[in-house]
């Protein structure tokens, strides 16, 4: 585990290990990659593969974020970019397991000297408990190996993290009993066969169960071949 504040994140600091089941999941998001992931992934692909628009997920973060934020796989950092942080001095943190996509989303986001943390959220995470208001989980759990119930460890890891009357909001893509398009069908094949994503037999009723055995409180919403869900302790 490394943490840093508004600095650079040393090369050798935190990688997974290529044997590691993680690893394909995270192993494509290059900076060279992350340069056009918003205009490939964020906009077109959300609209019109997964006809769950960006907006769709930016509602998401306006709604629930907070001022003491954890995003978990920031991605580029478009949607904590855009989620109106509230608040004088909001506190952001980052946590990834790619560290292009920490330096990435950083230098995006270095307005609010994000603190930034190179780990793998499906292992236990020693970050200080009770410490997040918001915690955001967008288009993670696709990518992370395993079925539904096997990575929803990720949701004991990071309910830990919340403070009293905070909120665990994100998205993801799933597969089994959803109505795709052509191009949905074909690019879930290829990213699943690649090992991408690993979300083959992830449906809506088994993201409810995993949320319903660990929150009091938890919505999930469908759009598209997205699931939309939040979750309070």
């Amino acid at each position: 585990m490394m943490e840093n504040r508004g600095a650079p994140i040393p090369a050798e600091a935190f990688a997974l290990d290529e044997e590691d089941p993680a690893f394909a999941g995270q192993a494509l998001y290059s900076t060279k990659v992350l340069r056009v992931y918003d205009a490939v992934v964020v906009h077109a692909s959300n609209a019109l593969v997964w006809r769950c628009p960006a907006r769709a997920i930016r509602a998401l973060y306006a709604h629930h974020v907070s001022d003491a934020h954890l995003d978990v796989g920031p991605g580029t950092g478009y949607y904590v970019d855009r989620s109106g942080l509230p608040g004088e001095h909001p506190r952001l943190a980052l946590l990834d397991a790619n560290l292009d996509v920490l330096r990435f989303a950083a230098h995006r986001l270095r307005r609010f000297r994000p603190q930034l943390h190179a780990a793998d959220v499906l292992k236990p995470l020693p970050l200080a408990p009770g410490t997040y208001g918001s915690i955001g989980l967008s288009y993670v759990l696709h990518c992370l190996p395993g079925d539904i119930d096997s990575k929803a460890v990720v949701f004991d890891n990071l309910k830990a993290l919340l403070r009293p009357g905070g909120v665990l909001f994100g998205s993801t893509l799933v597969n089994a009993g959803c109505r795709h398009n052509r191009a949905a069908r074909a690019m879930m094949r290829a990213y699943n066969g690649k090992g991408v994503f690993s979300n083959l037999d992830d449906d809506f009723e088994g993201l409810e169960r995993a949320l319903a055995q660990r929150f009091s409180r938890f919505e999930v919403h469908r759009r598209g071949s997205a699931a939309l869900f939040a979750a309070m302790p």
